[in-house]
C-alpha cells in the first residue's frame, strides 16, 4: 500500500487538519457527498475533512483497493445515531500527494444529516467566510 494511503487512514478519522494537510497536493479537489461542488486547495479541503472527522464516530476503514496513483477505500461510520457507509475515491500526484478526494455515501437519511452537521460545523468556523469567497 502507498505510505500516503496508510498515513491517511490513520488521520482522517481523527479530525486533526493539522496532520491532515501535508498529505494533500496544494491544488487538491474535494468533491464532498453533500452537494455537487468542489472544494480547491489544501487549506480549505484540510478544514474540511477536520470537521468530518469529528462528526463521523465508530469510523473505521473496511477495505482498501488499488495501486499506484488510483485507491478506493470503503469506510463505515455512524453520523449521530445513523450508520452510513461509503467510499473514498483518492489520485496521488507525481509526488504522492493526494490530488483528488471524492467521497461518496448511502444512504440519503444519512448522508442528509452529514450534511447538517457540517452546515451547523462551518457556520461557527471563521475560516470558511474566506473559503467560501474564494469558491465564489
Amino acid at each position: 500500500m502507498h505510505e500516503t494511503i496508510e498515513r491517511m487512514m490513520d488521520v482522517v478519522a481523527k479530525g486533526d487538519d493539522t496532520q491532515i494537510g501535508p498529505l494533500l497536493a496544494e491544488g487538491i479537489r474535494f468533491q464532498p457527498p453533500t452537494y455537487w461542488a468542489t472544494w480547491t486547495g489544501r487549506e480549505p479541503v484540510a478544514a474540511v475533512l477536520g470537521h468530518v472527522g469529528k462528526v463521523f464516530s465508530d469510523f473505521r476503514y473496511r477495505r482498501v483497493m488499488g495501486e499506484g496513483r488510483d485507491w478506493a477505500l470503503e469506510f463505515q461510520c455512524k453520523i449521530g445515531d445513523l450508520d452510513a457507509v461509503g467510499v473514498d475515491l483518492i489520485t496521488l500526484d507525481d509526488d504522492g500527494l493526494i490530488e483528488t478526494f471524492e467521497v461518496v455515501m448511502r444512504p440519503l437519511k444519512s448522508i442528509a444529516a452529514l450534511r447538517e452537521a457540517m452546515n451547523a460545523r462551518v457556520q461557527t468556523d471563521p475560516r470558511f467566510l474566506e473559503y467560501r469567497k474564494a469558491l465564489s
